[in-house]
């Protein structure tokens, strides 16, 4: 390579620290200005937790509307199913909630889903209704109801959004410093001749990956609470209606109506999760659901409450 084109290389490669220096200073300056701020810590923490609140509470008043738009969810008349009301009715006096409009739905698997927001919804697949018997519908409901007597979706989105404003409040203080180590790599690539060079375990990257690590522990934290709370709803339906082996039933028609049909041979079997996957899932393993519901029903641990 021609010591012309070099020198050239090396001046691309400054012109781009410069850049990313001036970005990273503009970033600085913004931070140094929100910092010396005279505001008291507490306020500059209420301000920062009152903001995460509201966008958590904001998505979850417009959520509800989203996802029936989503599965092109109808209102059930109660004209059209009387039982299925009468149940609601009798199991929401018991719980002490609001009567939730009722929705059915083509879903891309037999489910059933409560949604927050006002006046609440549940949303249960059209198939499920020749599916489940009445004791087996009335322990679904029962669990769906659990959900938003006890405001989950409300809670999962406030804890998402908290957490989410955290990391890109991490993400904002490093950033500087992520910026001035990109800049420092892409002088040293132009500079060694080879400006596409793979970056790999430069700063910058171990920076971007910080953030990384901070968004994907929020995201196991907030799963993993997802899963609780499907157990204790398990254990709510059961409260209600004293029969965990309807719930069982439920749980297991669902899974089986999910498998596909007509594969011959080991296609016909159910794949089983990997470790990473359950870490990442909102549900617990339907077959750990259904176990822990047989244990209660053996054990007689069912108080039925009115």
């Amino acid at each position: 390579m021609g010591l012309g084109r070099r020198l050239l290389m090396v001046l691309v490669g400054v012109a781009a620290l410069v850049w990313h220096a001036l970005a990273a200073a503009v970033v600085l300056w913004a931070l140094v200005v929100v910092a010396s701020a005279d505001i008291p810590l507490t306020t500059a923490v209420g301000v920062f937790v009152g903001v995460a609140v509201a966008l958590g509470y904001l998505n979850y008043r417009v959520g509800t509307a989203r996802v029936l738009a989503q599965l092109h969810a109808l209102p059930l008349e109660p004209r059209n199913a009387p039982r299925a009301y009468r149940v609601l009715d009798s199991l929401s006096d018991r719980m002490g909630v609001e009567p939730p409009t009722l929705y059915v739905a083509r879903m891309p698997v037999p489910n059933a889903v409560s949604l927050g927001g006002p006046g609440g919804a549940v949303v249960f697949d059209r198939a499920l209704f020749g599916v489940l018997d009445a004791a087996e519908f009335e322990a679904v409901l029962a669990h769906e109801l659990a959900h938003i007597e006890n405001r989950d979706s409300l809670v999962q989105s406030l804890a998402f959004a908290v957490g989410r404003t955290l990391v890109g409040f991490l993400a904002v203080v490093v950033l500087p410093a992520a910026l001035l180590a990109r800049g420092w790599n892409r002088l040293l690539a132009w500079a060694r001749g080879r400006p596409t060079a793979a970056s790999e375990g430069a700063l910058h990257e171990r920076i971007g990956r910080l953030v990384l690590v901070a968004f994907v522990a929020l995201t196991l934290l907030v799963r993993a609470r997802s899963r609780q709370r499907e157990f204790a709803a398990d254990d709510r339906a059961v409260e209600v209606t004293g029969d965990p082996l309807a719930l069982a039933r439920a749980l297991r028609k669902i899974q089986r109506a999910r498998e596909p049909v007509g594969l011959p041979g080991p296609l016909s079997g159910r794949r089983e999760e990997t470790e990473g996957e359950r870490w990442f899932a909102t549900h617990p393993a339907m077959d750990d659901r259904i176990e822990r519901l047989r244990e209660r029903a053996a054990a007689g641990r069912v108080r039925r409450r009115r």
